[in-house]
């Protein structure tokens, strides 16, 4: 195979986006065979844009069966996403699903499942692993330039939203539509990055606040506290409702910490490790010598491009993936934990207890009542890789 013939199901703002870089190249190995959406605005889109080069479908069924296509790019609401991607292994189609992995543990697990017996390649959209400043901070921790670490910190709160933006959907910011809020829909990516870096704790408790700041059925507003078995913790602060916001990790060990925000790394390394002194030193109150660090991204950060390449290299040469399918369900487990603490008002242990949680999660669609009754408006498609996708520092 010289190139992979890509079908993309969902053609709104992340598909759209999609669906032009491969059309026009961006991607080397890539073409755009076919998409398909229910909504035939979309479609008469894409027919404006693409022409007769590309097939057009409105049942995704019809598109994973064509013969059309050797991978799919999955950009549908997020409760389709796992039974997308089952169904695409099973017709021996590659999978790239846009995050998150889909709303619920149990259907992540049946996909990744798939997954592994299809054997073909499985992706996952977490395009801020492309970001070299995280890189870098994964392999501080990793390499032990840290030492053992105590703490992880993160500020994430500059994901602001209006009531406007909440409009453009009738599925957006509801249980039954999107399955959850700022943790579901704007923190995936960071959820990742923290587990990507950090491992999964053994437990948490979290505070989730719906609607504090908008007319939602979800939250827009949660915080996380997580322990890991060694000892170490980890807070986690997101938020839609404040401006100006806050994106800023500090991560703490026994040699010293580490500080990322605004696109700038900075370490603070002890010459020696902090327990050991600690129990050998003669005095209370020591001023430790301190080495300063700087680190600027030394290379560009490739975001999408970056993880389609990858997808298409390793379709075609084999490489490995950089944001691999089946680890979706990490940052998953750390929502719906999120998710069952704040509604049991208790600690929950991880991985999570996959039944509570959707009795949990089918009342509350069972008892949603939300109803949008402001005007929905029709969104312009967006055709480019807005920086809202990306790093915002």
């Amino acid at each position: 195979m010289k190139e992979v013939r890509i079908g993309i199901v969902g053609i709104g703002n992340m598909g759209s986006a999609h669906a032009m870089q491969i059309f026009h190249k961006k991607v080397e190995g890539l073409a755009l065979s076919a998409i398909c959406d229910i909504q035939p605005k979309r479609l008469e889109w894409g027919k404006e844009h693409f022409g007769s080069e590309v097939a057009y479908y409105s049942d995704y069924k019809e598109l994973l069966a064509s013969g059309l296509i050797d991978a799919v790019i999955i950009a549908t609401p997020h409760l389709l996403h796992p039974v997308i991607a089952v169904e695409a292994f099973r017709q021996g189609l590659h999978v790239l699903t846009e995050k998150p992995a889909g709303i619920d543990t149990r259907s992540v697990q049946r996909m990744n499942q798939a997954a592994i017996e299809s054997g073909k390649v499985f992706c996952i959209m977490y395009n801020q692993r492309t970001n070299p400043l995280f890189a870098k901070l994964k392999g501080l921790i990793a390499d032990g330039t840290l030492g053992e670490i105590k703490r992880f910190v993160w500020i994430i709160n500059n994901w602001y939203r209006t009531q406007y933006y909440y409009n453009s959907g009738s599925w957006r910011a509801t249980w039954n539509g999107e399955g959850g809020g700022v943790l579901l829909n704007q923190c995936p990516h960071n959820l990742d990055i923290w587990q990507w870096m950090m491992g999964m704790p053994v437990r948490l408790r979290a505070f989730c606040h719906e609607a504090l700041y908008h007319d939602i059925s979800v939250e827009d507003d949660a915080t996380i506290y997580a322990e890991y078995a060694n000892g170490a913790t980890a807070v986690f602060l997101t938020s839609t409702g404040e401006y100006p916001g806050t994106n800023r990790i500090e991560v703490s060990g026994t040699r010293g910490k580490a500080v990322l925000e605004n696109e700038l790394l900075k370490l603070y390394l002890l010459d020696v490790d902090e327990r050991e002194f600690c129990f050998s030193a003669q005095v209370g109150f020591p001023e430790l010598p301190v080495t300063c660090k700087e680190f600027l991204p030394e290379e560009p950060d490739t975001g999408h491009l970056g993880i389609l390449q990858n997808f298409a290299n390793a379709i075609l040469h084999g490489e490995a993936l950089l944001s691999p399918g089946i680890e979706g369900i990490n940052g998953l487990t750390l929502s719906n934990a999120a998710y069952l603490s704040s509604w049991t008002d208790d600690w929950v242990n991880l991985p999570v207890d996959e039944e509570k949680f959707l009795q949990h999660l089918h009342q509350k669609q069972d008892e949603e009542t939300f109803e949008k009754s402001r005007e929905i408006r029709e969104k312009t498609l967006n055709t480019d890789y807005f920086k809202r996708w990306s790093v915002q520092w």
